[in-house]
């Protein structure tokens, strides 16, 4: 059988069903490859490519154009608050202390009317400085160790009436309440040398400059200044973080690999979107050596290079690579006026999208292809459904699971053919199966110990039992009823030897012969025998109280248990093989089954089973005894009862094996 099945089924696979599926699919193949190429050599490619381009073309306007709107969002928020503060607040027409509560009311309103503006402060002739911070930003509370709570810092650089330099920070609440105030050491900070000042006093218009990075908190920034209506030596000015304009630079990508950054007068990059880059240009920035950052990207070289024409898509060349480059003059705000925003895309990264939407709109518009595709679809419904429902029912069948019948309804004439070959297999099987123990050949063939007539030793634990005065019982009832109870009888033992990892090997008359650690390891192969003997001598109690209820004889039954080395594998001739153990452990189960009349027990167990099942299991020493056809004495215990299992003490088992023998150990 094992030769000559693999060449049937290499012979069903030419002949039968396969060579007509392959027919059925090379037609809808074929028609599908020719619909499909007729449709795509017919398509004007060039046509596409130019349109994903211009798709490009527009979205980069439109990027362009929110950006442009950013900034002036940006630019007009900030301009109108300095220019307010400049304008009216006449509060800040004298340095600090005084008036302080009115700068703060009108800053701190500024502020939180524009969450893009990192601080807004007061430069004074005399040197006098005051800032209102928004503490949203972690670096501000960082640097300046804001308390919990604090939503606003109020700095203030001054001189008392001797010309000390002092400096204070008053710390205000989300309602703008002061909370805390803390004195600092002077810092020797001037705001008349810093370039917003420089760049605004005198002035009667508002400027802006940076980027640059700030001196306290060390983060990219810009600033809109303007000096005061009323005293132009007064500027006021207002931070705007750049990581606004990075992030949308950033956010706003047309693709993966797509860049965007804003280039000065002379070509110079002063904001990126890749934040790495950004920090680069402007550590290079504070070595007054920004070119350097050009020269070392391939990409804004090349656009300096050759500057493509403002407001117009090109095409540059990087390496190997091809980019789609926009470049357009910022000129409506005053953030950042005078400058150029670029972005750049990768070609390729462009048409793949472009590929994958023209993929989309074929499948859209092809009729012909759809219909293709739609008959393909179908037709491997209708097998594959068959198929698979044919494969869960081989496997069921190789799990000799029977519960389910094969039902397979097919349009495909070989897969109801082969449906109603495997109903009459599994018939067959089903009918075979109830002369072999199922659990037996699972377990053979989980393990891997079923291949022909082989043996080998091994150590087992052996269960033999049997029915006290058996024969007397049977000769008084007519052989059905007999055959009737003994049925149930052995589907008791059949259900809680398999609840407890052990394998009946035969029934033997009225006998059961059961084995643990074969063909399937169980660590704990004594423990579980006592366990099942235990198990069903609590479920014949039941039995025989039906029995009595019915009027028929109860079973009293006998449990040799041994645990030992015994000759395991498969017996028997060529055609009829039988899977079973051998040796003098199996004797000594069954011998000690035989002793428990002499005992008045009924279950009986040898040291080695103790030994082996340590704590687990609770046993009462009988002493020893010579076991029939047995040279040496045998230690043998009575089984009482077990410990929940999840109960059972771990560790060294109370005796040896050496010991539970009698002090010799024999192999088989």
């Amino acid at each position: 059988m094992a030769d000559t099945a693999p060449g049937t089924r290499q012979s069903r696979k030419h002949d039968g069903w396969n060579s007509s599926l392959r027919s059925l699919f090379s037609l809808v193949m074929v028609a599908m490859l020719i619909v499909v190429s007729a449709t795509l050599v017919g398509l004007d490619y060039h046509r596409s490519r130019n349109a994903a381009i211009a798709d490009a073309e527009a979205n980069m306007r439109g990027f362009m154009g929110r950006l442009v709107d950013r900034l002036g969002v940006l630019s007009g928020d900030t301009t109108a608050l300095v220019n307010l503060v400049s304008s009216v607040a006449n509060s800040f027409l004298v340095p600090p202390p005084e008036r302080m509560n009115d700068k703060v009311a009108v800053l701190r309103e500024g502020i939180t009317r524009s969450p893009h503006i990192d601080g807004v402060y007061v430069g004074y002739p005399n040197g006098a400085f005051f800032h209102v911070v928004d503490l949203k930003q972690i670096a501000w509370r960082m640097a300046l160790d804001a308390p919990r709570g604090a939503a606003i810092a109020v700095r203030s650089m001054e001189k008392d009436a001797s010309g000390t330099s002092l400096q204070r920070v008053l710390f205000l609440d989300k309602d703008g309440m002061q909370f805390s105030e803390r004195q600092l050491p002077p810092t020797g900070f001037d705001p008349r040398t810093r370039p917003w000042y420089r760049a605004a006093v005198n002035g009667t218009a508002a400027v802006s400059t940076g980027p640059y990075e700030s001196a306290t908190t060390e983060t990219p920034g810009m600033t809109i200044s303007q000096a005061h209506r009323g005293n132009p030596k007064i500027v006021i000015g207002a931070d705007v973080v750049l990581d606004t304009i990075t992030d949308f630079l950033a956010r706003e990508r047309l693709t993966a690999g797509s860049v965007s950054f804003i280039l000065d007068s002379v070509g110079r990059p002063i904001i990126h979107s890749d934040r790495v880059m950004m920090r680069r240009i402007m550590a290079a920035k504070d070595k007054d050596a920004p070119i350097v950052q050009a020269e070392s990207d391939p990409l804004i070289q090349s656009i300096r290079l050759k500057p493509p024409a403002p407001g117009k898509a090109d095409f540059v060349e990087v390496g190997d690579r091809t980019y789609l480059v926009m470049v357009t003059p910022l000129e409506s705000a005053l953030l950042l006026s005078g400058n150029r925003a670029v972005v750049a895309a990768p070609l390729d990264e462009l048409m793949a999208e472009a590929n994958q939407t023209l993929v989309q709109g074929l499948a859209i518009s092809g009729s012909v292809v759809a219909l293709a595709v739609l008959a393909s679809l179908v037709l491997a419904h209708l097998i594959t459904k068959g198929l698979n429902q044919l494969t869960a029912s081989a496997n069921r069948l190789q799990d000799l699971d029977f519960t389910t019948p094969i039902d397979v309804s097919s349009h495909v004439s070989e897969i109801s053919t082969l449906g109603g070959a495997m109903n009459r297999a599994r018939d067959a099987i089903f009918t075979f199966a109830l002369y072999v123990p199922k659990e037996l050949v699972r377990k053979g063939i989980e393990s891997g110990q079923f291949s022909g007539r082989s043996a080998w030793r091994q150590e087992v634990t052996a269960l033999f039992t049997d029915i006290y005065d058996f024969t007397t019982l049977s000769e008084k009832y007519p052989p059905e009823e007999v055959v009737a109870m003994l049925s149930e009888y052995f589907d008791i033992f059949s259900e809680t030897v398999g609840e407890h990892e052990g394998t009946i090997i035969q029934f033997l008359g009225d006998s059961v012969f059961a084995m643990w650690n074969a063909p399937a390891p169980d660590e704990k192969h004594a423990e579980h025998a006592c366990r099942c003997a235990l198990a069903v001598e609590e479920r014949l109690s039941a039995f025989n109280e039906t029995q009595r209820k019915k009027g028929l004889p109860e079973f009293r039954t006998r449990f040799g248990i041994h645990t030992g080395t015994a000759v395991v594998g498969n017996v028997g001739a060529k055609e009829r093989l039988q899977y079973t153990a051998m040796g003098d452990t199996v004797n000594v189960a069954s011998r000690l089954e035989g002793m428990n009349k002499n005992y008045d027990t009924t279950i009986m167990a040898s040291g080695a089973v103790v030994a082996q099942a340590g704590t687990a299991i609770r046993f009462r020493p009988l002493g020893s005894a010579q076991a029939k056809g047995r040279a040496s004495a045998l230690e043998i215990y009575e089984v009482l009862g077990a410990e929940p299992e999840e109960m059972a003490p771990v560790g060294t088992p109370p005796i040896s094996p050496e010991e539970a023998e009698g002090g010799s150990r024999e192999s088989t």
